[in-house]
């Protein structure tokens, strides 16, 4: 295939992939003025040129990403946000060019890249005006919100800029207000969005303390740039992101640009220009005039992450094939497929297309060809490749979706394939016929395999009740019959060798496991492994025995006739006999029986008819069915068996073993010799793909059908223009994520595969909060106490035994004094989770400090987080005199339920309950929640010796709730609300939520691992038949945005009401009623 032309990529790309010198440069991206240079981000790297245009100069070289630039106001200095010491940072450079100089010293962020969703930390945002102080955004958790801190130009501690929350922001002119956002998801893959986090632009002013909203719009209106009395900002209000203008003084906006095409992004402003990106290119604009320029930008660059490059293919193993024989193994790895010797031999790149994505490579029983899937023609299609030398063959043509699977038949004459329209599809490899056998209309039929005579299949598909049945199909009479009922759930069928019996798993032990907080179970480990008698006339090979009698029911070979046979060698005799598949399918649920293994979950399976193999526990067991025991094959290594073949393939620690079939134990001494497995890569061409691949995930996947009306096939062409300027893997991210953005739905993600990023060096923290004190020393100013009794929960400094106080000072750090830096963090970078010695004193000087060691940490929000849930615990408490309970509950997902349960089961006494929704990210456990918070008691229990009653259910708390909601509840956390108004469990209190519940599942492999997820199911209303919540959000039924200011200086407003209206209702409640009076049967 090396000499294939691959069409569909060489139409789109392949006249222009690559780029001389004296090309015009495109997505130049993050640009920033200073009224003569344009300063921006390319591949990764800083350039600066001429507001004129012309060729750009290089000015920063790192294998990190250098981002965010912005002049200082005097235009001597570029603040930028880089990543050159491991940690995302805030950096300055002369504008002509020379060392960075790292100005921040933070937590490493876990959501930090620029290929986030979150986007990256610690962004620069503005200078203040008198050019000494740097605004920059910090997130200390991985989510959504951000607050605003401002460094000195030298460095030093930071400081925050009293506000909640912030984003995007602009100085007025005369540095006495600050134009922001309140949010940021500038870096969401979500265009057009109207939900509860679209922002507005912001006028904060410290004198009055006070926050107004000017663009109060339901689109999105960001990135403010305050230019004399006029605030420039981009909105999307007329759909494609323009700049328009609001006037300070008329308090009137207008529409400054009128792009159709691309979107107008990141812009930022210097004195009078406005400087933004537009379809990959810059642009620069007078606010006077508000004309728009594109800014021809050439370059010179050495590329060096488009390069090509050579991996080792062990890293990237899809799938593993033995030839029938055990001496070739076909393996696939990052879209090629090799053939390669089991021991000794020449490794063989079969495939060489780095423009094509090759996977599932199989061997044919035969052992003659090798079969896989490519994309070379611009769909999956089947290929056959003779197995010693030969050019491919497409075996399939015209396909109108994604393959997802394929399987040989014993005969090497048919392949069964499976697609993403729930088609299995069995093609003639001779004649390529095609021939759909079934299309499923509920989903995908999964596992399907042959039998042994290839004349028939077996596979699962759903039942209406959503039960998974086991079937087998007849091939020539095109018919199917099921195996199992639709009681209890099956999967991973398989014929055994000797066409006898069906192997399957199914979940039918019910072992409950039952609760300790509330009388409740789950079952789990309910699968096991159970065998099908194909033949009524099968005897189960359970069959107690009797010592010389033989309970078989098969005809026998008469002694003499075996005798005078058995010396006789026959070539037609010689291989090996094909077993015949007899199916009875009257009776056949009564004829499955199960091995007395443990309830686990279990897969892989292979058997002879005398032994099945499988996966289950940890490893590869098998089980002798007639000595009836089971023995472990191999801990930790996966089974596979090609059909035909007496060879097993075992796959462990991205190590491949070929041995004959094991009888027992099997020995894994020896590896197949995966090293000469290289693996060529053209970035261009391999970007292509994915990019390719991505549409084509987005056609077959989303969740409707139109799109949501857009002309798909039109938006493949608006981004694919911008594929040749590709220079880095993060480039190739952006351009799907604007692609995919276009379908305006919440969970369209794109996270980049292979990156070349710097290595990651931790800051230690301290678990306080700290202040330089004028004699160059820090001061301990609070401790974070937390949860005495768990170190994610709480200070080093609160470590019995240390006795730090506030009011302390940290005069040296592993003997260095503190004095000696601007920054104390700088002493503590690589020290997290390191025992370090820090000296304390209550005094600022050296002399009388004692030491102390303690271990720092990596993230502080687990302490902030928990000291905010356990304050608005004391304030409802206090608040409501014992009579309210509070439950925070930061995500749907398992702590956020572990939350639920910790919070929940404890407060059952109270009168009422406040639900806290707000900030919630989202998962799958609100069902779970809901149906706690829903229950009603239909019975009270008394016992004597005590005045306590109980509910059946149990766990019932009984009194009004209140569910608190904001702009970040999100995904799970917008359904909870929105199931708690329908179930009619009490008052929404707050702001509009997120709004995206499309959901998402596992990504198709890609060839690099890019993390791609196509939204593919979602919600309505059974009540009205209506779409719900997605782009809107959920609105509350009492609104309350909370004033920043207010909020700064710990007032929670929408707290506040809510602990208002749960009193309020409290007056209403209706208790359980009292144990009656006692009983008389006397009378």
């Amino acid at each position: 295939m090396n000499k294939k032309l691959l069409l569909s990529l060489f139409v789109l790309f392949g006249a222009s992939v690559c780029l001389s010198a004296a090309d015009e440069a495109r997505l130049l991206r993050f640009p920033a003025t200073n009224g003569s240079e344009i300063v921006f981000s390319y591949a990764g790297d800083l350039y600066k040129v001429p507001v004129t245009g012309g060729e750009a100069q290089r000015l920063t070289s790192h294998v990190g990403y250098e981002m965010f630039p912005r002049f200082s106001p005097d235009g001597k200095t570029i603040a930028f946000t880089g990543q050159y010491d491991g940690n995302t940072e805030v950096y300055a450079i002369p504008s002509t060019g020379g060392e960075p100089q790292r100005l921040t010293y933070t937590a490493t962020n876990a959501r930090d890249d620029l290929g986030d969703r979150m986007g990256p930390n610690n962004i620069v945002m503005a200078w203040s005006p008198d050019g000494k102080q740097i605004v920059y955004r910090n997130r200390i958790s991985s989510g959504f919100s951000g607050k605003l801190y401002t460094v000195d130009r030298e460095g030093g501690l930071p400081q925050i800029i009293p506000l909640p929350e912030g984003g995007f922001c602009s100085y007025s002119p005369d540095g006495k207000q600050l134009a922001y956002n309140r949010t940021m998801r500038e870096f969401r893959t979500w265009k057009y969005y109207k939900g509860g986090m679209a922002d507005d632009i912001w006028i904060y002013n410290p004198a009055t303390k006070s926050v107004e909203n000017i663009t109060n719009n339901v689109a999105q209106d960001i990135f403010p740039m305050w230019i004399g009395d006029d605030i420039f900002f981009l909105s999307d209000r007329d759909r494609t992101m323009n700049i328009f203008v609001y006037n300070t003084k008329t308090k009137q906006t207008a529409k400054v640009t009128d792009f159709t095409e691309y979107d107008v992004k990141f812009p930022s402003a210097s004195g009078n220009t406005i400087v933004f990106e537009n379809g990959g290119y810059i642009y620069k604009m007078d606010a006077s005039t508000r004309q728009p320029q594109k800014v021809n930008i050439s370059l010179a660059s050495d590329n060096i992450y488009a390069r090509g490059d050579i991996k080792k293919g062990a890293k990237y193993i899809t799938s593993v094939s033995t030839s029938p024989d055990g001496e070739r193994v076909a393996i696939t790895a990052r879209g090629e497929v090799f053939n390669l010797p089991a021991t000794k031999g020449v490794t063989k790149n079969i495939t060489r297309t780095p423009g094509a994505h090759e996977r599932s490579a199989q061997w044919s029983p035969d052992g003659k060809s090798i079969a896989y899937i490519s994309d070379a023609t611009g769909e999956t299609e089947l290929y056959l490749q003779d197995a010693i030398e030969g050019n491919p063959v497409q075996l399939t043509k015209n396909n109108d979706t994604y393959i997802r699977s394929f399987e040989w038949s014993p005969d090497s004459k048919t392949i069964v394939y499976t697609d993403r329209k729930n088609r299995i599809n069995l093609l003639d490899v001779a004649s390529r016929r095609v021939t759909m056998l079934l299309q499923d209309p509920v989903s995908e039929p999964q596992d399907v395999t042959f039998s042994p005579d290839s004349k028939w299949l077996t596979y699962t598909r759903d039942a209406e009740n959503e039960i998974t049945i086991v079937y087998v199909y007849n091939i020539a009479d095109k018919k199917e019959y099921p195996v199992t009922d639709k009681w209890y759930n099956s999967s991973s069928p398989v014929f055994s060798t000797d066409g006898k019996y069906l192997i399957f798993s199914s979940a039918r032990d019910f072992n409950p496991t039952y609760g300790w907080l509330e009388w409740n179970h789950v079952y789990n480990n309910m699968y096991g492994v159970y065998i099908a008698l194909l033949a009524k006339d099968t005897p189960s090979p359970f069959l107690q025995k009797d010592a010389g009698v033989d309970n078989s029911t098969e005809s026998e070979t008469p002694k003499a006739v075996a005798g005078k046979t058995s010396g006789k060698k026959d070539a037609k005799t010689e291989a090996t006999p094909v077993s015949l598949v007899k199916f009875t399918p009257e009776g056949i649920t009564e004829r499955i029986i199960k091995l007395p293994v443990a309830a686990s979950y279990y897969g892989s399976f292979y058997s002879d008819g005398k032994k099945v193999y499988y996966w289950g526990r940890g490893g590869t067991k098998v089980f002798d069915l007639g000595e009836q025991k089971e023995e472990t094959v191999a801990d930790g290594a996966m089974m596979f068996v090609t059909p035909g073949s007496k060879k097993a393939t075992f796959y462990k620690d991205e190590q491949v073993y070929v041995t004959d079939i094991p009888t027992g134990q099997a020995n894994l001494s020896t590896s197949v010799n995966l090293d000469n497995m290289s693996i060529p890569v053209d970035y261009p061409k391999e970007w292509a793909q994915i990019f390719d691949e991505a549409w084509r995930a987005y056609r077959d996947g989303f969740y409707l059908e139109n799109m949501h009306g857009v002309d798909w096939k039109a938006i493949k062409q608006k981004y694919a223009v911008l594929l040749p300027y590709a220079k880095t893997r993060l480039d190739l991210n952006y351009i799907i994520g604007e692609m995919i953005g276009e379908l305006n739905c919440g969970h369209a993600y794109v996270n980049p595969g292979e990156t070349e990023k710097p290595k990651r060096i931790k800051t230690g923290l301290l678990g306080a909060e700290i202040s330089a004190d004028k004699s160059g020393f820090f001061r301990l100013e609070k401790i974070l106490t937390g949860a005495s009794w768990s170190k994610e929960l709480r200070s080093p400094l609160t470590e019995p035994g240390i006795e730090a106080k506030a009011g302390d000072y940290i005069v040296a750090i592993d003997g260095v004094p503190t004095n000696s830096v601007k920054n104390l963090y700088a002493l503590l970078v690589g020290k997290a989770g390191v025992p370090t010695e820090i000296s304390l004193n209550s005094k600022p000087q050296l002399a009388g400090a004692r030491k102390i060691v303690i271990s720092p940490i990596e993230d502080e929000y687990p302490l902030y987080h928990y000291n905010w849930v356990q304050n608005n615990l004391k304030k409802v408490d206090e608040a409501s005199k014992g009579r309210i309970g509070y439950i925070y509950i930061p995500d749907m997902g398992p702590e956020g339920l572990n939350e639920f349960a910790r919070y929940f089961y404890p407060q059952l006494d109270k009168e009422g309950l406040i639900i806290d929704d707000r900030a919630n990210g989202g998962g799958n456990v609100s069902p779970m929640i809901l149906e706690r918070l829903s229950r009603e008691p239909y019975r009270v229990t008394m016992r004597r010796g005590s005045t306590k009653t109980g509910t059946v259910p149990d766990a019932v708390q009984v009194g009004p709730k209140v569910c608190l909601i904001n702009k970040y509840s999100a995904s799970d956390g917008d359904l909870f609300p929105w199931g708690f108004r329908a179930l009619g469990l009490g008052k929404l209190i707050g702001t509009r939520t997120w709004g995206g519940i499309v959901g998402i599942s596992g990504p198709l492999p890609y060839m690099d691992g890019t993390d791609i997820r196509v939204p593919f199911f979602t919600s309505y209303d059974p009540k009205t038949g209506q779409w719900i919540i997605e782009n809107h959000g959920v609105d509350p039924d009492i609104l309350i945005d909370n004033d920043p200011v207010k909020e700064w200086n710990g007032e929670d407003e929408q707290l506040d009401k809510a602990i208002e209206e749960v009193m309020k209702e409290l007056q209403n409640r209706k208790p359980l009623p009292p144990v009656p009076a006692p009983r008389d049967f006397s009378k």
